[in-house]
């Protein structure tokens, strides 16, 4: 059955009634009580960095043709300030000229749903062909099988972009705050990679100690490439594994610094009850009418660690130890953070992952659906006093394999049976640090930065990836470095997206539903 259109399937009253449901389950009806607390010390004027990692976006799938919006009738419209600074993306010929089967081509609004395309790690780097990036059609292109949109393009699908008509608030946010057009996917490959390279720069080593049923596509040496679930986990599939080795909590924990991880679903339906495992069956409809389930295991990397795992979703023993170390050991729902944030106990770091239905992957959520997310989680947090010394990022686990003109460089290298960017069995011709099975930086994505210091329509082209994240919260609570070749150690800065001389006072409330803004 083919995913139904939001657009289509309700009329506006009843797509407003829906939106507002949604938005009304994410904002939290508590009355802010706010206790104060006291905060480690920082190397910056930042005391609260929360990070939204949503999923599955190229930047060229969002901001190609940045800030010039197609504006088709009908649609929210975008019309960049005088003086808005271009970005690497759809040059005339990279548009019109394209080595690819096919040139890219605009989605509207209607077409927000799609088919999910091949975003595994070896197809990936046969789609960039050694710096061609002329063969996304025929390795990461996925057309319909009939439970999916993909509007009659077949694989020239993954060629697909959106503009500021669909993704407006992402557009609005680059234009009020600051973005880089020139942050990468810390290795090539799906969503696993991508969260364990945010909390740790590293995808290995693997545990072989610790693993369930087949994980032989998800491993190359000794590096996880795939997407099993974590081996610490109730609410995993049958493909699991562990990971070992020292993520950011640990080095958090060291220095006393209050930190959590924050997702849709993860509290459980049904308990663990000494015996039987815990059940995370909570489902929530996206826009399009489809039921979702909430949790997806292996978007939560801190399960893959023994150290930082919670295997049976317990809840924090109370809302005042949110942060700290208790039996939840700082793995939560969603849920939990608005209700630290309003009993003035908002986490020094925290990382915050949306349902699957508000997530933006392709294949069950969409542009639309992690609109309404974003826009009521940041206009939420800029009604906070601790708003103006809070940095929020907005980043990416993948691609999803969309359509990306511009290929990073090559920082590791990779000689395994997985790797093919440069030939058969090779990411450039040796296994940097001695290991294989982590090719990078992979593709570009999207990376905002939205606070009181961030720079005002600004674009950054210095070179980041997922571990600048890292970096940055690391050299803010002075913790050290992961060490053990983690990618963090040539991570690039994100603070040439900020100014820490001067504090803004302006704010951007946006409206959730068409991304515009009210005030």
């Amino acid at each position: 059955m083919m995913l139904r259109n939001p657009l289509s399937a309700m009329n506006s009253r009843q797509a407003m009634a829906a939106l507002m449901v949604l938005t009304t389950a994410l904002a939290t009806t508590v009355t802010p009580a706010y206790a104060g607390t006291s905060a480690a010390p920082t190397t910056t004027p930042i005391k609260h960095v929360v990070v939204i990692f949503q999923e599955n976006v190229s930047f060229d799938h969002y901001f190609g043709t940045y800030p010039n919006a197609a504006n088709t009738a009908g649609e929210p419209k975008f019309v960049a300030h005088p003086g808005t600074p271009g970005v690497n993306g759809f040059s005339t010929a990279v548009a019109n000229y394209n080595l690819n089967l096919t040139n890219p081509f605009r989605l509207d609004r209607s077409q927000n749903y799609t088919c999910d395309q091949d975003h595994d790690y070896m197809p990936e780097q046969q789609g960039y062909d050694a710096g061609l990036l002329d063969k996304f059609v025929q390795f990461l292109g996925v057309g319909s099988d009939g439970s999916c949109n993909d509007y009659g393009h077949g694989p020239s699908l993954v060629m697909g972009y959106y503009d500021g008509n669909t993704v407006t608030a992402l557009w609005n946010y680059a234009q009020f705050f600051a973005m880089s057009d020139n942050s990468y996917n810390t290795t090539y490959g799906p969503s696993t990679p991508g969260a364990l390279n945010l909390v740790s720069g590293n995808t290995s080593p693997y545990d072989p100690a610790h693993t369930i049923g087949d994980i032989s596509n998800d491993v190359a040496d000794t590096s996880v490439i795939g997407d099993p679930d974590p081996y610490y986990d109730d609410c995993g599939s049958p493909e699991q594994l562990a990971v070992t080795g020292t993520n950011i909590g640990d080095l958090l924990n060291n220095k006393g610094v209050t930190w959590g991880w924050f997702e849709g679903g993860f509290k459980p339906t049904t308990p663990w009850n000494g015996t039987n495992p815990a059940v995370c069956g909570a489902t929530t409809n996206n826009l399009g009418g489809v039921p979702q389930k909430d949790y997806s295991a292996h978007h939560e990397p801190f399960q893959y660690y023994a150290q930082s795992a919670n295997p049976h979703h317990l809840p924090p023993t109370s809302t005042s130890m949110i942060g700290l170390t208790d039996q939840a050991n700082h793995q939560y729902d969603l849920t939990d953070f608005w209700n630290a944030v309003y009993s003035g106990n908002f986490p020094a770091v925290s990382f915050l992952k949306a349902k699957r239905s508000q997530d933006g992957h392709s294949g069950y959520s969409s542009p639309l659906d992690e609109q309404i997310f974003m826009v009521s989680t940041i206009n939420q947090l800029q009604t906070l006093p601790e708003w103006s010394s809070t940095l929020v990022v907005i980043s990416y686990d993948d691609s999803d394999g969309w359509y990306d003109h511009q290929m990073g460089p090559i920082v590791k290298q990779s000689i395994t049976s997985q790797d093919a960017l440069t030939g058969p069995g090779m990411c450039g011709s040796i296994n940097s640090d001695g290991i294989g099975g982590r090719c990078g930086y992979g593709p570009r994505l999207p990376l905002l930065v939205i606070s009181p210091y961030a720079k005002k329509n600004h674009v950054d082209s210095t070179l980041t990836d997922q571990s600048s994240i890292l970096s940055f919260i690391e050299s803010n609570w002075s913790t050290g470095q992961i060490g053990g070749a983690s990618f963090d150690a040539l991570a690039g800065p994100l603070t040439n997206m900020l100014d820490f001389t001067t504090k803004r006072t302006d704010k951007l409330i946006l409206d959730p539903v068409t991304g515009e803004r009210t005030k």
